[in-house]
């Protein structure tokens, strides 16, 4: 069995493809000029399974499918399907390829129509599946759920069948207000994302007119998905109220995550999309007071920001989603900044009325249900969320944030004195103590520790990155420590290097994150995908909680990775030029096989008399940084 070396890693073109007309695949016999009244619910299904996912969403559909449905629940889906990631057969339909429009209940899947060819990033075509699928199951109350990749406010969806084909939050609202116009329905009772990153305040506000109830991640979610039994509840009562059935999903997903061992970081919460008017008069006024005082609260939120809960981390900033938890975001903002400490209130108080139900893991400790858009540095910021309309004022705030950055005069960005760096060693490793000019001690949001060893042409290549202790009095003295370990991953014929970045969680959760960049190559591919492996874990004993594999698309959504077995998987390693260009390389020329179930990792020792090279850097609100470093060898 060959495997293939790699020299370099290119580079995946990660841009949303823009969706083009409605193909008109539904008959026009489906048309209607308003759903007949029934009773009971009716629950839609818009499974983008043209993905990598394919796998986990038929699975998905096989739980809801146990549902006893009947007249007081019925269960509609568009299932579309890829060619080449599973030739499973689905119940009494089979294996096929493109879509089907299928009836499911009581241990079956009835097959009403074969849509061939569907581009499911179309607007149109989730429009129409909504106008159909209440013609032919008419209820009192209505759910739709989507189900595939997510990227928080960029949309969801990546159709491989039609060019990685996604629907943008105004698509989404577009099509699914035209579906409800013409079936004459007003709103939905529930709309459901099961998919990675879409609790956002960009989605609950741009999607408010269309559902009376939202369910959704504000974290990465795993391939699992939800537990689709939880539908039950509705098939056992048939007056049964949205609230009720929202929560009996967010229990089932939450019990289900727990079985599958990958409860510890899960989120998944129920807003009241009627109550997002008061979250938008709010979040406009916080945004424009915090322009206002840009120039006053920057570094407070810079350093809030630094440190908030956020979701869909990685190492590499152009994969990192860059989404932060509002509510804490707004706590932490306005318990420093009192000057605004009034119109954070009013975020955090329109939040808490509007997420009436959620389920968080410990490493996801205190989210308040609803994240938001924040870069930390302008050059991260993608220009596409200018378009997202509800975020107009939080927008002009990121302006305003990233202007006063710019305007931080040289004499207040961070410089390190003279160079100066204590070098000691104890029983949990390296330690270094520098300090920079306090006269930036205002401006400065983070510190690290940085380690990894110089090559022969200069260049460092760094195995990790950790916060480091800035002092609170004044000195500027900076300490961070490094327990002198790296990490590796071996597929049993091969081991890597791997690159990780620690996040330490709340004291009480007893839970700390480690997220490592990863490429991922299919057989015989030479471009490659993003990947980030997430593992959580107790840091007093050790023990692993879980640990799942979360890739990014070319359509730029996030999901976890389904992997080839004979595909190759390569540690990506931080490297800097001698000149200072930061690039991410790949950690060897070998790849490791990517059966991820047997990839296994490890924390090696460095031997004694390793020449290693570790750093101290500190950055401000600007992302203006300073670093001084030192070259050791281990005792």
């Amino acid at each position: 069995m060959r495997r293939r070396r790699w020299s370099v890693l290119g580079a995946v073109a990660c841009v949303l493809a823009a969706s083009g007309c409605g193909a008109g695949f539904w008959s026009a016999e489906s048309a209607t000029e308003g759903a007949t009244e029934g009773e009971g619910w009716t629950v839609l299904v818009y499974s983008i399974a043209d993905t990598d996912l394919e796998p986990f969403l038929l699975g998905d559909l096989a739980e809801l499918a146990e549902v006893e449905s009947g007249e007081d629940l019925q269960i509609a889906a568009l299932v579309d399907r890829a060619a080449d990631y599973s030739d499973e057969e689905f119940l009494d339909v089979g294996d096929w390829v493109g879509a089907k429009y299928l009836s499911l209940g009581e241990g079956s899947a009835e097959e009403l129509d074969d849509l061939g060819d569907v581009d499911t990033g179309d607007p149109a075509e989730l429009a129409e599946f909504l106008e159909r699928g209440i013609a032919d199951h008419p209820a009192e109350r209505y759910a739709l759920v989507i189900s595939d990749h997510g990227a928080s406010w960029p949309g969801v969806g990546g159709d491989e069948g039609s060019g990685m084909s996604t629907l943008t939050l105004e698509e989404l609202r577009e099509g699914i207000a035209d579906g409800l116009d013409a079936a004459g329905v007003e709103k939905l009772d529930l709309l459901g994302f099961d998919a990675c990153l879409m609790a956002t305040y960009e989605t609950a506000s741009t999607l408010a007119p269309v559902a009376d109830r939202m369910i959704a991640s504000q974290e990465l979610e795993p391939g699992h998905g939800w537990d689709y039994g939880a539908f039950e509840v509705a098939a056992d009562d048939p007056d049964v109220d949205v609230d009720t059935l929202g929560t009996a999903i967010i229990d089932g997903f939450a019990a289900q995550a727990d079985e599958e061992g990958t409860g510890a970081d899960i989120t998944l919460s129920m807003i009241d999309l009627d109550r997002v008017p008061a979250i938008d008069a709010a979040v406009e006024e916080f945004s424009e007071v915090l322009s206002e005082r840009a120039a006053d609260v920057a570094p407070v939120v810079g350093r809030e920001r630094a440190q908030v809960l956020s979701f869909g981390r990685d190492p590499d900033p152009s994969v990192d989603t860059h989404m932060a938890d509002l509510g804490l975001l707004a706590a932490e903002i306005g318990e420093d900044a009192p000057g605004v400490a009034g119109e954070a209130e009013a975020v955090i108080s329109a939040l808490a009325d509007a997420v009436t139900y959620q389920v968080t893991g410990p490493a996801a400790g205190g989210a308040s249900g609803l994240s938001i858009y924040f870069p930390p540095t302008e050059d991260l910021l993608d220009t596409d969320y200018a378009s997202v309309e509800s975020a107009q004022a939080w927008g002009d705030f990121l302006g305003s944030y990233f202007d006063a950055g710019a305007a931080i005069p040289e004499e207040s960005r961070p410089t390190f004195v003279d160079g100066d760096v204590a070098v000691s060693f104890d029983d949990y490793g390296l330690a270094l103590e520098a300090a920079f000019d306090a006269a930036a001690e205002e401006n400065v949001i983070w510190a690290s520790i940085g380690y990894g060893e110089i090559g022969e042409d200069g260049s460092v290549t760094f195995y990790g990155e950790e916060q480091a202790d800035v002092s609170e009095d004044g000195s500027g003295l900076v300490v961070g420590s490094y327990d002198l370990t790296t990490m590796t991953i071996s597929d049993g014929i091969d081991t890597s290097y791997a690159y990780l970045t620690v996040t330490w969680g709340d004291d009480d959760a007893g839970v700390a994150t480690i997220d490592v960049p990863l490429a991922y190559f299919e057989p015989g591919e030479e471009e490659y995908r993003d990947v980030t492996l997430t593992i959580s874990f107790d840091p007093e004993t050790g023990e692993v909680l879980n640990e799942t594999y979360y890739s990014y698309t070319a359509a730029g959504t996030y999901g976890e990775l389904t992997a080839d077995p004979e595909g190759l998987i390569v540690p990506k390693l931080l490297v800097v030029s001698p000149d200072g260009i930061a690039s991410w390389e790949p950690a060897s020329d070998v790849g490791l096989y990517a059966d991820l179930p047997d990839l296994e990792y490890d924390f090696v020792a460095l031997p004694s008399g390793t020449a290693l090279y570790a750093e101290l850097l500190v950055e401000d609100f600007g992302g203006n940084t300073d670093s001084v470093a030192v070259e050791v060898t281990v005792p």
